[in-house]
């Protein structure tokens, strides 16, 4: 169970004392046992609960007795106030609802008051120190135009002997991934054929571990082109690197990588005459992880060891996270006891965050190879959805706005389940504008601040709480006290699915009270007390957009 912090209870600071007081223990400690109650469509529930069984954990009566009993009897010694009004039991927790206006106004004036950093400011972060995190993502080939899989995977390759086969310079400078992509294409088809050209790649791949002049400036080329194609496709993703430093940027710390580790003893070298590292410690053939051909180069694991290594000098990293796909589960976990076994201790510091492959994703024109297919794609079917729905507003910028209503489609798709799941893709599921989509999100937030832009902001100097206390103004200020508690625990899982399911149980919950509480044709109290709300919705809403990687969009 999430934690509560105090700063949301400061509503009910009488009741925390007195919990205190009655259980003798001290405020700070009680923090972990208390959270805000998940909504319920089915029937009106408490704010808050506090968990017993959570509280014995820390209590040295071995003795544990019944915890339904416990509860019953706790709940017997608390009294209701001007704060609380009213306390129950639940399986195993002590209920608490709080006085109606005063939930109303204080979560309402938290949202308002802390903007962007909602969620944020609570005591759950506010107690974790500050730390530095260095995050290794996305990883696509250089030369290789981005395949859908790099919104989920990483591949390596070399494009040097099929350049020198096929490749053309004006081309190259025409359209450079374009035409690296047809030469990748058909030297593999080549290599598949005739060993002299897989001899002669890995040779190129040689003189350029080498350090060969003429290999490092073809590549070069190749990566300039590359990472200024990239750059134009992470804009348009909204994603933001702080540096681009690929694994062949590592070539030559790769072998003092292997000088250490034989420097070490750590390097074995096999009949075959490759070099590997023992992981077991006792010359279990099965747990090896080879770190050098029998040639003198270097293998993926020996650059991610060199790269790690390189990134600890650095940035002096509390953290590094590597986000692939969960095919190099295994190459991880050798890399990271690889270096444990070199005496790193940061090394437990490092993590491998798997996930999923995207399945069924193709486009009109069939099997979808490159991820700029699909946000083209994506585009242009989001505009054509648009351009059909009758309630569609008159843009500025249709194409910009397709394409931020696409990009949320295809985020929340890909972010709703387990990051480890392999799911099946469907067009016409993630279109949808009702239901639990990213076109849903950016709908409801589009039609909230279109409620702000028809009343203007008049309405919100002041509000009158005791106007908001229909059930749907309820469960939505229920639902807007467990944000932070949703945002602490996909910073701990590093799981994104809290945050969606989050935000789309607040988008239904929008749309029930927009079309119940209407502000057109509403006493000026009651109207101010709404936009209020709304306000806040939207604000919730935007916020947890953002933090997934979504640009809200304001008209749609």
């Amino acid at each position: 169970m999430a934690s509560r912090p105090i700063t949301s209870w400061q509503i009910d600071g009488e009741a925390m004392e007195t919990l205190s007081r009655v259980l003798d223990l001290p405020p700070e400690n009680l923090i972990k046992s208390i959270s805000a109650v998940p909504i319920s469509r089915k029937e009106e529930v408490a704010d808050f609960q506090l968990s017993v069984d959570s509280l014995l954990e820390n209590n040295n009566d071995h003795s544990r007795p019944d915890i339904q009993i416990q509860a019953m009897r706790l709940a017997e010694k608390l009294k209701c106030d001007t704060v609380v009004s009213e306390i129950s039991t639940g399986q195993g927790t002590v209920n608490f609802k709080i006085n109606r206006e005063l939930l109303t106004k204080t979560v309402l004036q938290q949202v308002i008051e802390d903007g962007s950093k909602y969620g944020l400011k609570s005591e759950l972060f506010s107690g974790l120190p500050k730390k530095r995190i260095v995050v290794e993502f996305s990883s696509p080939n250089v030369a290789k135009k981005f395949h859908v899989g790099h919104l989920r995977s990483t591949i390596i390759g070399l494009l040097g002997t099929g350049f020198q086969l096929f490749g053309y310079e004006e081309k190259l400078q025409s359209s450079p991934l374009q035409h690296l992509f047809e030469v990748y294409v058909q030297v593999n088809k080549e290599a598949a054929d005739d060993k002299n050209v897989a001899k002669s790649a890995h040779e190129f791949f040689q003189r350029l571990e080498l350090g060969d002049m003429q290999a490092l400036a073809l590549w070069q080329k190749f990566r300039d082109l590359s990472i200024d194609e990239y750059m134009r496709i992470y804009q348009r993703l909204g994603v933001h690197f702080d540096e681009y430093s690929g694994e062949s940027f590592y070539r030559e710390k790769s072998q003092e990588v292997l000088k250490l580790l034989d420097s070490k003893g750590l390097l074995q070298k096999t009949l075959k005459g490759t070099a590997v590292v023992d992981l077991s410690g006792n010359g279990d053939p099965s747990s090896v992880c080879t770190v050098m051909r029998s040639d003198g180069t270097s293998l993926y694991a020996t650059r991610d060891l060199a790269a790690a290594i390189d990134r600890m000098e650095k940035y002096n990293f509390d953290k590094m996270i590597y986000v692939t796909d969960k095919g190099q589960k295994k190459h991880f976990q050798q890399v990271f006891q690889i270096l444990q076994i070199m005496g790193y201790d940061w090394a437990e510091r490092c993590q491998h965050v798997p996930f999923g492959v995207v399945q069924g994703m193709k486009t009109r024109r069939g099997d979808v190879t490159f991820l700029e297919d699909v946000l083209n794609e994506i585009r242009l079917r989001m505009l054509q959805n648009m351009a059909s729905i009758k309630t569609t507003k008159e843009l500025e910028n249709p194409e910009e706005t397709a394409e931020q209503v696409g990009l949320a489609a295809l985020i929340i798709q890909d972010f709703r389940g387990f990051l480890l799941s392999d799911y099946q893709f469907s067009w016409d599921r993630v279109f949808q504008s009702r239901g639990d989509t990213g076109v849903f999100l950016q709908y409801t937030h589009a039609r909230l601040h279109s409620l702000e832009e028809t009343f203007g902001c008049g309405y919100l100097n002041d509000f009158n709480t005791a106007c908001l206390q229909e059930p749907q103004s309820v469960s939505i200020l229920q639902h807007l006290l467990r944000f932070d508690e949703v945002l602490y625990r996909s910073s701990q899982d590093l799981q994104p699915r809290h945050i969606v399911s989050y935000l789309l149980t607040l988008s239904h919950l929008a749309a029930v009270a927009h079309r119940t509480l209407h502000v057109r044709n509403s006493p000026p109290e009651v109207a101010g007390a709404r936009l209020h709300l709304f306000r806040a919705v939207r604000s919730v809403l935007a916020n947890g957009m953002k933090l997934l990687g979504i640009t809200p969009v304001c008209r749609m």
